[in-house]
């Protein structure tokens, strides 16, 4: 059985790319598989503008002011309920501030297609309990395993991922 990621678009400050709802598919699928993830899994990703990431990160973070991915895990310890209707184990929710995306990628100099499949890749080891704020070690661990992925992926961060063609900077 496949994993199900189900994407919805929730603004409209960020027009979205065609091919990044694919990205995305293929970003969460590359974590569970290099996490080695046992079974089919659901995520749902959910693209929002500045305003509401602001109002999400201080209703459930009490912080007041945009970011640019949250994350909500439903399971814990490794244990996830199950989707009755497809046999699923709902891993979270990831919410993506397309605004704030485009905004890092013009920072970083590279593709809003590149910065959104780092927030996902990202925000999946979270969904799958990693957690970078509990120590310097957790962080290194994650930022290795973000970057392996991203590898994987074909978007290193030496290289820029726009319109199907690979840009070397």
């Amino acid at each position: 059985m496949a994993n199900k990621v189900l994407i919805s678009n929730e603004q409209n400050a960020v027009k979205v790319p065609s091919g990044l709802r694919i990205l995305i598919r293929r970003s969460c699928n590359a974590v569970l598989n290099y996490e080695k993830f046992d079974g089919p899994a659901e995520i749902s990703v959910t693209f929002v503008d500045n305003d509401r990431i602001h109002e999400l990160n201080k209703q459930y973070r009490n912080k007041d002011s945009a970011t640019d991915v949250l994350s909500f895990p439903m399971g814990e310890n490794g244990q996830y309920d199950i989707d009755e209707d497809n046999g699923c184990k709902i891993l979270g929710d990831i919410v993506i501030s397309m605004q704030k995306a485009m905004e890092q990628a013009e920072l970083y100099g590279h593709s809003l297609q590149r910065e959104v499949a780092y927030l996902t890749v990202h925000s999946m080891l979270h969904l799958l309990g990693y957690d970078h704020e509990t120590s310097g070690l957790e962080a290194v661990r994650m930022r290795e395993k973000e970057e392996a992925v991203l590898l994987q992926l074909g978007l290193p961060r030496t290289v820029s991922y726009t319109n199907d063609e690979i840009l070397y900077e």
